[in-house]
Parts: C-alpha cells; structure tokens; sequence
C-alpha cells in the first residue's frame, strides 16, 4: 500500500526542516534519545511516527504543531512560502507585516 498524500507530505516536511536545521538523520535521531536510523526509517516510508514522537521532532525542530502542518499544502503555495519567510524575521520586522496586513484588510 502507498502512502497517502499526507505521509508523503509529513516525510518530506520532516527532511526539509532537518535539512534546514542543518543535522543529519543520525544526529537527530540520537538527540531524539533514539537509535541512529530512527529519521531514516521515517523518511525512507518504513515506519511513521507516533503523536508522541511526531511532537517530540516537532519540539526539536523549534516549531510549533501550526508552523509544522501550515505548509502542507506545498511547498510553492503561497501560504507556505510566507510563512517561511515570517520564521525569519525579527520582532521588528513582524510588526512592519503586521501593518502592512491591517492595512490591506482595511483597503
């Protein structure tokens, strides 16, 4: 049985984030407390993780359960690729959007 377009997704988002982070499927699956190949078996199809563990790598990619499934609709949807971007900012930068928003809604 194939995967379904939301374990293709969460695989992916999963070595996206990792290779973001800038860490290798060992490492993190060690600093996850387990054994090395534990990532691989995730994003290779072999296994998926529990809640549990879905949210323990979610914790250890700084992210929120929101900011981790915000993007799944793709990668080049334009919600995605803003949120991306907003991960990036600065406190200052944030409240600029943050007008730049308000004022649009108004408009």
């Amino acid at each position: 049985m194939s995967d379904s377009k939301y374990e293709a997704a969460l695989r992916q988002r999963i070595t996206d984030l990792r290779l973001k982070k800038g860490v290798s499927e060992h490492r993190m699956s060690l600093e996850l407390g387990k054994s090395g190949s534990y990532i691989r078996g995730i994003t290779s199809g072999l296994a998926l993780p529990s809640a549990r563990e879905l949210f323990n790598i979610i914790d250890y990619l700084d992210l929120t359960p929101a900011e981790f499934f915000a993007p799944m609709a793709g990668p080049d949807a334009p919600y995605a690729r803003v949120c991306e971007q907003l991960r990036d900012m600065d406190e200052t930068d944030l409240k600029k959007v943050e007008l730049f928003i308000d004022w649009i809604k108004k408009a």
